[in-house]
C-alpha cells in the first residue's frame, strides 16, 4: 500500500502583509520582495466612494499578500526599504 501524500498545513494560506494607495511604494515594495526572492501577490482594490475618508480619499487600495511561512524573511526586507517609503505602508502584524 502506498501512503497517502500530506501536504503542509499552510499551503493556500496567505496573509496580508502591507496595504498601500500609493503606486510608488507598492513598486519599491515588490521590487524589494522581488529582490530577496520572496513569492508574493499583488493587487488593486476599488475603495467604495463612501470609505474613502479612511483611506484619505484614495479611489484604490494595493493589497501585497505573502505564504504565511514566508512572514519573517518578509518583514526583515521591509524594514530594509527606506523609510520614506515605509512610512506609508500599512504593515499587518499576524
Amino acid at each position: 500500500m502506498s501512503k497517502k501524500l500530506r501536504y503542509d498545513k499552510n499551503i493556500n494560506k496567505d496573509v496580508v502583509l502591507c496595504e498601500t494607495t500609493n503606486h510608488r511604494v507598492s513598486n519599491v515594495t515588490s521590487k524589494a520582495l522581488v529582490n530577496d526572492s520572496i513569492p508574493f501577490s499583488k493587487r488593486w482594490k476599488h475603495i467604495p466612494f463612501f470609505k474613502r475618508n479612511d483611506y484619505n480619499g484614495a479611489a484604490k487600495v494595493c493589497i501585497i499578500k505573502i505564504n504565511r511561512n514566508e512572514y519573517t524573511k518578509a518583514r526583515r526586507c521591509l524594514d530594509d526599504i527606506d523609510s520614506f517609503y515605509k512610512d506609508r505602508l500599512l504593515l499587518n502584524i499576524i
